[in-house]
């Protein structure tokens, strides 16, 4: 499916090759950032590696250059208090011009694709990863400031990885049929973080922590889901 591996080179390089750096770059220099350039260019070499097929080089080129425009825009409109909307309408928009690529390039050749069933898997893996943790992030960072973790005895990031790998269990228990798995994953989870919380003894961390576990399960069980529909 060649829609399928669009959107899986665009969550390699939006959100696996493109350092912090890079970010931060593109956010302070905007239009002149040579970050924004190479970042447009790595999709364009993306593109046509996962296709592997030259002859799509109009196709990678469009979408790179849709990419830098819709990426240049949006650090220069967005600030401090519109990130996580300027985020989330970056993706949409980058959404929608691989769905409308798909639709225009594609009515016109033609092509086999081995492995579909492959491609499809592997893309909801790579989504439930990074991709998932950064659209979690901006979704909950109206809230990071009301929660005190300062002096959590906590490893760097170990949430962050903690949150993909029950992602990833979820997916294989959809895809493999053992929903049961879900079930034991939230209770286990639950009795883990019970403690805590009864020692913390702070109702903002408990919703706050309730709410990032039911909203990665929701995000796991959809794309799990979603999978099992494209593979039926």
């Amino acid at each position: 499916m060649i829609l399928i591996k669009l959107i899986l080179a665009h969550l390699i390089g939006d959100f696996f090759l493109q350092p912090k750096k890079w970010i931060t770059d593109k956010e302070k220099r905007t239009w002149t950032s040579p970050y924004l350039y190479l970042h447009s260019f790595l999709h364009f070499g993306l593109i046509l590696l996962i296709l592997w097929d030259i002859s799509y080089w109009t196709v990678a080129l469009f979408v790179a250059g849709s990419h830098l425009l819709i990426d240049g825009a949006k650090v220069q409109l967005q600030t401090e208090q519109t990130r996580s909307l300027w985020f989330g309408t970056d993706q949409i928009l980058h959404l929608f011009v691989l769905v409308a690529v798909w639709m225009t390039f594609w009515s016109e050749v033609s092509v086999a694709i081995p492995g579909e069933s492959f491609w499809i898997m592997i893309t909801g893996i790579v989504f439930l990863t990074y991709p998932s943790s950064y659209i979690m992030m901006n979704m909950m960072n109206r809230w990071n400031e009301q929660i005190n973790t300062e002096n959590e005895d906590s490893l760097e990031s170990a949430g962050m990885y903690i949150g993909m790998l029950e992602r990833i269990f979820i997916y294989t228990a959809i895809l493999s049929g053992y929903l049961q798995i879900i079930g034991f994953l939230l209770a286990a989870k639950s009795v883990f973080r019970f403690g805590d919380l009864t020692r913390a003894k702070n109702r903002k961390l408990t919703e706050y922590i309730l709410i990032g576990t039911l909203m990665s399960f929701l995000i796991a069980i959809t794309t799990g889901l979603a999978t099992v529909r494209l593979l039926s």
